[in-house]
């Protein structure tokens, strides 16, 4: 008998592959299948700021004026016109990086998957923060990285835990981790700002253990109030950050362009990783939109659209969710973390949530650690309109009090 074709080629998987076969694994954002429930799972832009127009006059002026240069390898002249509006936002963040400082990349989870390849062997330790992102979670295992959890709170990364981390590792004679990878403006999944006092402390453990920032900015121009600390790189002087960056929140996911900041020693062998190259038409028609102006007046319409979310995400949890729950008030980005009553496991209460009629992804995702995060849960208020984040914000009450009866 012929065996099934979901086993038959076990053995030609990779490793890390086979690993995961048989363990459920972080990284999941699967959710059920529920077609009328409100989808409070994933961080989607709304659909109603993506510059359109912007973007359509743009292919039109590039196709025009730079012709089959614009369709070959390497682009035409408006890839530079990107990388120089790249640089330009980033110069107004406090980072005075140069062309050869800079990557172009499909997005940041590919500025994310280059990063490893160029860093990481199999079994390389990397730290992480306790929670965080699942895909990015899901990459670093691709890589066969082992990872472990470093706990955050309101004011982002907890320095005195990553020392603590760093300082048991070297009394057990462990090596030090390669990496850190942070999220440090707005974090996903909490929504968490690292303080300006933290970063600098994170910086010095850096220099002082010798290991490689990773930080993922993904977020960082959503602030809708009060005002940022530097960038990680901005208070950098040891070249010690590897700065990621994104367009899918600002301008929109679909055009996959990112970028990465890194010092031109690592920058050099980081673009030696980006195999198959970049997409070079997408990237000039956006050199084309960033050079006629359009950046900055489509960024102050998102920040009051996602304002507007936000709020109405929070005053909805406040008038529906039932004592015992909490929740964080993120001054910015695409999510909040909500923590359930106790005795509710976020997992287990997801298919009664769907029934009412909300979908979300559940806390333990995005830990490295069995057993955490079992009673939270990521709410995503980007996507959705006040009226929809309302109803499922009510739907998930209704569950966890059904839940909890």
């Amino acid at each position: 008998m012929t065996e099934p074709r979901d086993e038959r080629f076990d053995h030609l998987f990779a490793s890390t592959v086979r690993e995961r076969l048989d363990r459920e694994g972080y990284g999941s954002s699967a959710s059920p299948d529920a077609e009328d429930a409100v989808p409070l799972t994933y961080g989607f832009p709304y659909p109603d700021s993506f510059p359109t127009a912007a973007l359509e006059a743009a292919t039109e002026t590039v196709l025009e004026e730079e012709g089959a240069d614009v369709l070959q390898y390497g682009g035409g002249e408006y890839v530079e016109r990107l990388r120089d509006g790249v640089l330009a936002r980033e110069e107004t963040q406090g980072i005075d990086a140069t062309h050869e400082e800079l990557l172009l990349t499909n997005g940041a989870t590919h500025a994310l998957d280059a990063v490893c390849a160029t860093f990481l062997d199999p079994g390389d330790e990397v730290l992480v923060e306790a929670p965080t992102f699942v895909w990015s979670l899901a990459v670093l295992d691709n890589h066969g990285a082992a990872l472990t959890g470093v706990e955050i709170d309101e004011n982002g990364l907890d320095p005195d835990a990553l020392e603590a981390t760093l300082a048991a590792r070297e009394a057990a004679g462990e090596p030090t981790p390669k990496l850190l990878y942070t999220i440090p403006e707005f974090q996903n999944p909490t929504g968490a700002t690292l303080t300006r006092e933290r970063r600098e402390r994170v910086l010095e453990l850096a220099d002082e253990y010798d290991f490689l920032i990773v930080a993922d900015d993904a977020y960082g121009e959503l602030r809708f109030s009060g005002e940022s600390p530097p960038p990680l790189s901005a208070l950098d002087d040891a070249g010690r950050v590897i700065r990621l960056g994104t367009v899918s929140k600002t301008i929109a996911p679909g055009v996959r362009t990112g970028w990465i900041v890194a010092d031109e020693t690592l920058a050099d062998q980081i673009g030696d990783m980006l195999a198959g190259g970049t997409n070079t038409f997408t990237q000039s028609v956006l050199g084309r939109y960033f050079d006629a102006g359009h950046y900055e007046p489509t960024l102050d319409d998102l920040l009051a659209g996602y304002e507007t979310r936000r709020d109405a995400m929070l005053a909805a949890l406040d008038r529906h969710l039932p004592p015992g729950s909490s929740w964080t008030e993120p001054a910015g980005g695409f999510f909040l973390w909500v923590t359930l009553p106790e005795g509710v496991d976020a997992e287990a209460l997801l298919p009664l949530a769907a029934e009412e009629g909300v979908t979300y992804l559940p806390g333990e995702r995005f830990f490295v650690e069995d057993g955490r995060g079992t009673r939270s849960a990521r709410l995503s208020f980007s996507h959705c309109s006040p009226a929809e984040l309302e109803a499922g914000v009510a739907a998930l009450a209704r569950a966890t009090e059904a839940y909890l009866e």
